[in-house]
């Protein structure tokens, strides 16, 4: 049975401390700074705790769930019916016209909307009470869709708690959701806009997408409907048209403010407006810059194509949501990802930058956003059962789906069946991924002709990978010399924190193999394999991130216990010093006995190894003999990154390796286990290689097994055969020879 779950229920508050400030509801809305946690309960009570994508969030205590029947399996969400009073009161005005005891009646039922818009709905679902904020209510109940109502699915449902943090923390700009197509998002984006702009004053909220006329779309299309097909009790006064094109007013019509108007009115209050806009731009770089807004949705952000740049875009409105430190607005981005190349990679960029656990000392991430995932199994149209729940396997019997049709099929054999009809089809096959992704890598693959290397083999084997991730072929952990003592043994030590990743380590007999020639350490197991190191010099950079140290050991053909074509360790890195990445190469190549080809240009790595009397280690560069290397070359070794001949080697070494053994090949997959190479292999560019470390220590480490293919040839210079032959006089009796 497959098995997944989007959230975990945790406990990191004693059970005691909940119940003691539950009974006080001391529990404030917003982020509580004691307890690390996101409270988004209106309540001043909070109940179970989730953790949605690392996110914690505690949700309002249960409160009386509503139920649709008393047997658990007639139980699921139902819009309610509105009440048959309101179908002739479209505004406040029609309101006002009727006698107060009519408006008695209604009174408690628009109070419970009000309550249920602003603390959320509890419901049970198939026996389990479940939780809709105020926002998801809203979205279910109240907003007219493209299909009618709106579907209720768990999917969503957690997308609503989610956001809903993200509203509350004041630490967070919003959310960068990554989705899949059909998911609903515009929708509930749309309806979010109008939920939040319907209750606020001298307010504006924005809308952008991938081009002005997608925007003005989502306006007219879905936003203005929604609004229009609110409640009165939730609408209002609105100025201008309907069913405007450009701007939704919240505020009082000029016309209201004649004398005529105003002397039929007996209270004031009844043109008091919101003075609160919704409006859309065309995009561009600086859409809504100098705005202030209270919410910006960003549709389709990760399909901005050149010209336009979704990351410099964010980085103007980022401002618009903030005065000063204090953040005032909130942005609802979200997005499916074109191909790397058409506006993926940035988008990409934003949603690594919105990783919760990585924070600044603000509290805040590097985007500012939170970012969502939310794998296509979940919200997959036409696989949701009648309770929202996705069906993943292929049920015994039918199931009911939420919309009324039947569901024979699981959602993942569909999906399998889907791909493969497209392994023949390899762009295809990349953007089913990317419109329909199972894991964060399926959603930013790229376009195979972007790629210098087979990107189709490549991801043939991320996805072989991603099935073995539960099978313990890669072992985390560091390398030690035994008992602390420096220049002896050398042990790996498995550990969850290690920075290095290992595949294979040689049987005891062949670790730390050194032999001594002439007082100097060799390699003893050259034969077997070489290293590669991609390395750095100096410790800190100004921003404090710089380049990784990488380093990649690989095997090759030979008559020991070891398996041939193996790349068997991954080491990508940037410890809080050089001298300590240093070390860390040094055990490495000590306890497999294997030489390391490494790039010259930064020398602290040779010159560490040559000082401590490892010189023998570091290979020469293969393309020369030793006698026309430099002197800096035959002093400590390594190969130069400036030639263009060494980079199509490199680059040439790295695509012979994927062809012949990465992806299906024979019947088999290969068994290249590291996914950041294999991603990075993915986008490796040739002309802007300082970003692509993995790829510079693995394509080194193939040279360096194959260095026999770069040895120079020998100039053997000959002299031309003289093949003339000797002309005779043949005058007279005698011939001779004619002198030339």
């Amino acid at each position: 049975m497959y098995q997944q779950t989007l959230y975990k229920i945790i406990t990191p508050i004693k059970p005691h401390v909940i119940k003691r400030l539950n009974k006080s509801r001391k529990w404030e809305y917003g982020y509580n700074k004691e307890y690390d946690i996101i409270v988004i309960s209106r309540t001043g009570q909070i109940g179970e705790i989730y953790e949605i994508q690392d996110l914690v969030i505690a949700l309002p205590l249960e409160d009386k769930p509503y139920k649709r029947s008393n047997k658990p399996l007639e139980q699921y969400w139902e819009v309610f019916t509105p009440r048959k009073e309101l179908k002739n009161i479209k505004t406040i005005f029609d309101w006002k016209a009727y006698p107060l005891k009519f408006k008695e009646q209604l009174h408690d039922y628009i109070d419970e909307e009000f309550r249920r818009r602003d603390e959320g709905f509890w419901f049970y679902n198939k026996g389990v009470a479940t939780y809709l904020t105020g926002t998801h209510y809203m979205y279910l109940q109240w907003s007219k869709i493209d299909v009618g109502q709106a579907d209720f699915r768990e999917a969503n449902r957690l997308f609503f708690i989610f956001w809903e943090a993200c509203k509350s923390d004041t630490r967070s700009y919003g959310m960068c959701y990554l989705k899949n197509r059909r998911s609903g998002f515009s929708f509930m984006a749309s309806g979010e806009t109008v939920n939040m702009a319907t209750i606020s004053s001298d307010a504006r909220f924005g809308v952008l997408s991938k081009s002005g006329a997608d925007a003005k779309k989502m306006f007219t299309d879905k936003i203005v409907p929604i609004s229009v097909n609110y409640p009165f009790f939730f609408k209002p006064i609105q100025d201008g048209m309907d069913r405007p094109k450009t701007e939704l007013a919240y505020r009082v019509p000029a016309s209201r403010f004649t004398r005529k108007k105003l002397d039929s009115n007996a209270q004031i209050e009844e043109i008091v407006g919101l003075d609160t806009t919704i409006d859309w731009k065309n995009t561009g770089d600086n859409s809504y810059d100098g705005e202030k807004l209270a919410l910006l949705v960003h549709d389709e952000a990760g399909k901005w194509e050149r010209p336009e740049n979704i990351l410099n875009n964010w980085r103007v409105t980022k401002t618009t949501l903030r005065l000063g430190s204090r953040i005032i607005g909130k942005c609802m981005m979200g997005s499916t990802s074109n191909a790397l190349d058409k506006g993926g990679r940035n988008y990409k960029k934003i949603y690594d930058d919105s990783n919760v656990n990585k924070r600044n000392r603000n509290g805040q991430t590097r985007s500012g956003l939170y970012s969502l995932f939310i794998p296509m199994e979940w919200n997959y149209e036409g696989y949701i059962d009648s309770y929202g729940y996705p069906v993943f396997d292929t049920p015994k019997s039918e199931v009911e789906g939420v919309d009324g049709q039947k569901i024979e099929i699981g959602v993942i054999e569909h999906w399998e069946n889907e791909v493969d009809g497209l392994k023949e089809d390899p762009d295809g096959l990349n953007e089913l991924y990317r419109q329909f992704p199972r894991t964060e890598k399926h959603a930013f693959r790229d376009e195979t002709k972007q790629s210098l290397f087979n990107l189709t083999k490549i991801y043939e084997q991320i996805d072989y990978n991603e099935d073995l991730k539960h099978s313990n072929v890669v072992t985390q952990g560091n390398f030690q010399w035994e008992d602390g003592v420096q220049d002896t043994s050398v042990m790996f030590v498995p550990s969850k924190q290690g920075r290095f990743m290992v595949s294979w380590v040689p049987n005891i007999i062949q670790q730390n193999r050194i032999l001594i020639k002439n007082g100097s350490k060799y390699p003893g197991n050259e034969h077997m394999g070489a290293f590669g190191c991609d390395s750095y010099d100096i410790s800190g950079t100004v921003d404090g991130r710089g380049s990784k140290g990488s380093l990649h050991g690989l095997t090759k053909f030979s008559m020991e216990d070891a398996p041939a074509n193996l790349f068997f360790l991954e080491y990508i890195s940037r410890p809080p010093t050089a001298e300590i990445f240093f070390e860390d190469v040094l055990m490495a190549c000590v306890f497999y006995g294997m030489p390391i080809l490494a790039e010259n240009n930064k020398p602290r790595l040779l010159y560490h190894f040559k000082r401590r009397g490892y010189r023998k280690f570091a290979m020469n560069r293969p393309d020369k003999t030793i006698h026309k290397l430099s002197v800096t070359e035959k002093e400590i070794g390594g190969i130069p990154n400036s030639s263009q001949d060494i980079k199509q080697a490199h680059a040439a070494a790295i695509e012979a390796y994927i062809e012949n053994f990465v992806g299906y090949n024979n019947e088999q997959y290969g068994t290249m286990y590291f996914q950041r190479t294999l991603e990075d292999w993915a986008s490796f560019n040739i002309n802007d290689r300082t970003k692509h470390d993995a790829s510079i220590s693995s394509g080194l480490a193939i040279m360096a097994c194959n260095k026999n293919k770069y040895r120079p040839v020998a100039e053997v210079i000959k002299e031309p055969l003289n093949l003339s032959f000797s002309k005779y006089d043949n005058k007279g009796g005698q011939s001779k020879i004619i002198n030339r």
